[in-house]
């Protein structure tokens, strides 16, 4: 089992590990009729084992579109070419005290041509799945509601926004 490593932030990123508040994307990628979940690799500092969308820090000065897209292709292998959209939903902070922190999340649907992916070492398991299914699941805090955000169409495009 590979463990997370200490975060060491390169040139020009943020280091939110001991800061208060921290902005994060959650993607929530669909193909046809189904939705991705993966689970956290045991080895993962916050949250190991949960169920979650496609996530990461906003931690540099790139846009959400571009982040996103990083985080797809570095945790799935999906290329820019497999994604036919990007959505952006309503913004929350989700309080997490056990970690002294609320997390900023901007939720993202992305909208897929493929189902076929390779996971990098943070997930151990993924689902191509229903909303309902995804439900019952050990979910990430906050993940519930990224879920109802995208999936009950309250989001617009992030070509509009960028």
């Amino acid at each position: 089992m590979k463990k997370e490593q200490k975060f060491v932030p390169r040139p020009g990123q943020v280091d939110f590990t001991n800061m208060r508040w921290a902005p994060v994307i959650n993607c929530v990628v669909r193909y046809k009729r189904k939705i991705l979940i993966v689970q956290r690799s045991k080895g993962m500092r916050l949250y190991p084992e949960h169920w979650n969308g496609i996530s990461g820090f906003l931690d540099d000065g790139r846009g959400l579109r571009e982040k996103a897209l990083e985080e797809i292709q570095e945790e799935t292998g999906l290329p820019k070419s497999s994604i036919r959209s990007m959505f952006l939903g309503a913004v929350f902070d989700q309080d997490a005290p056990e970690h002294k922190k609320t997390w900023i999340v901007h939720p993202i649907l992305v909208e897929v041509d493929t189902d076929t992916l390779t996971l990098d070492w943070e997930a151990q398991n993924y689902k191509w799945t229903t909303c309902d299914d995804a439900l019952k699941h050990k979910l990430l805090p906050g993940f519930e509601k990224v879920l109802r955000i995208l999936l009950k169409k309250r989001h617009i495009s992030l070509e509009e926004i960028e």
